[in-house]
């Protein structure tokens, strides 16, 4: 009878998780460059009741007989799909249309990489986030654009130009992309920021845009989230049902345990 009470405790435990995931994912909707999160369920242990038998001249095979024990945290997964553009005519924001993230350096040598394009230059005319980490170009140096340049524009390839003071043009260099061949397996740092990990496949290059199947640059675009809401709200309710199934379980079975004291009156 304490199976059911303990397998029903199990899946309450899971479902709780699964509502922070979709609680985090509906308060990132708006968050740029946020990849939402997505829990998976496994089944526990199963107490063998008794073993499987193989058919005999006179008999025929019998199956096992088991009896679960209730179910357990399998995956929560990143997933990495491509979040809708918004467009801001800031030139400074970018979105990437297709594989890659930019790299950011905290100046440290640390390095974090993020979907987020919305960047902002310092007062040394450095191209930053919204942390102060550096953007990364090809020479793994961070891109400035001089104080002095009268105007620039950032191509879908990452070229960044600008216009010096005496009008001529100048380029300022070219944004890199770290490849990622399962980004997925990338860990959340906050700020919009993952880390790499052993899983996650880094290439051991960085990648110029438009590129070895890179994405491309969009100036004056921010990609956005790709939480869909609808999905979050469907998989909210599917969640709490099955949050109150697992709770009736508990109380049938404490009803139950109830009418075994009561057997002794």
């Amino acid at each position: 009878m304490l199976r059911s009470m303990y397998a029903g405790i199990s899946g309450m435990k899971g479902f709780q998780t699964k509502l922070d995931v979709i609680g985090n994912n509906i308060a990132n909707v708006n968050t740029p460059g946020f990849k939402k999160g997505r829990v998976t369920f496994q089944d526990m242990m199963s107490q063998m009741t008794s073993g499987a038998q193989g058919a005999t001249a006179t008999r025929g095979g019998i199956n096992p007989k088991q009896v679960g024990l209730g179910s357990q945290l399998g995956t929560i997964d990143n997933i990495h799909t491509q979040g809708f553009r918004q467009t801001t005519n800031f030139p400074l924001d970018f979105a990437l249309e297709g594989d890659g993230m930019f790299v950011v350096d905290a100046g440290d040598g640390n390095r974090f990489y993020t979907r987020a394009g919305n960047f902002r230059l310092d007062d040394n005319g450095d191209i930053v986030n919204p942390d102060g980490y550096y953007l990364v170009g090809m020479d793994g140096d961070p891109l400035n654009i001089p104080n002095t340049a009268q105007d620039f524009s950032v191509q879908t390839d990452g070229t960044v130009n600008y216009t010096d003071e005496n009008g001529d043009p100048q380029t300022a260099g070219q944004i890199a992309l770290a490849n990622f061949s399962n980004p997925a397996g990338l860990q959340k740092a906050g700020n919009n920021l993952f880390l790499n990990t052993e899983n996650a496949g880094l290439a051991a290059d960085l990648a110029a845009p438009e590129s070895d199947g890179t994405a491309s640059i969009v100036s004056g675009a921010l990609e956005m989230s790709n939480v869909d809401l609808s999905e979050e709200f469907t998989e909210m309710i599917t969640a709490q049902r099955g949050f109150q199934a697992n709770t009736r379980i508990i109380t049938t079975s404490d009803e139950i345990l109830q009418e075994l004291v009561n057997l002794k009156r």
